[in-house]
């Protein structure tokens, strides 16, 4: 992946991509991830918070891996750019609801857990078992199995959930 000269020297437009709440949350994400508070994301880093999520058996490759999509260090601009080049190619919220509105006849807003599950583990890229079990924690079926689409849409265009 290319991230041209943004991402090679940091540009200061990458902050206009993102609302002030959004950048303060990637900049606590940052500063969890530079473990050692030295203001770059090494490979060090990235093996520490990975450990530190319970994962300890990470390749050296891996890790090369993450750290190589940037052209040089990893700091906190760098960073950020690196995420609004992931999200610049997601589509809008709308197109999103849209989408799930087709499975939603009645307009409801809600899709039976039953159905969005089946859906997502025999269709196209296949949710594993946990990546289903990640889904229902995060976003919970109401006592009637419904789930609330417009809720899942918010979170993956926006990256967190709506104030109620």
């Amino acid at each position: 992946m290319c991230l041209g000269a943004a991402a090679e020297g940091g540009s200061s437009n990458v902050f206009s991509m993102f609302e002030q709440s959004q950048i303060q949350e990637y900049k606590e994400a940052f500063t969890i991830i530079d473990q050692n508070r030295d203001g770059i994301i090494s490979k060090d880093d990235l093996r520490d918070v990975l450990a530190s999520m319970g994962q300890l058996n990470v390749k050296n490759e891996e890790l090369e891996a993450m750290v190589k999509e940037a052209s040089g260090p990893i700091n906190f601009t760098v960073f950020l750019t690196m995420f609004g080049e992931k999200l610049k190619g997601a589509d809008p919220e709308d197109v999103i609801v849209s989408a799930f509105k087709v499975l939603d006849p009645d307009a409801t807003g809600f899709i039976k857990k039953d159905f969005l599950q089946e859906l997502l583990t025999t269709q196209c890229d296949r949710f594993s078992a946990e990546e289903m079990k990640n889904l229902w924690a995060a976003f919970p079926p109401d006592v009637a199995g419904n789930v609330d689409y417009k809720q899942i849409c918010y979170v993956i265009t926006h990256g967190e959930e709506k104030e109620e």
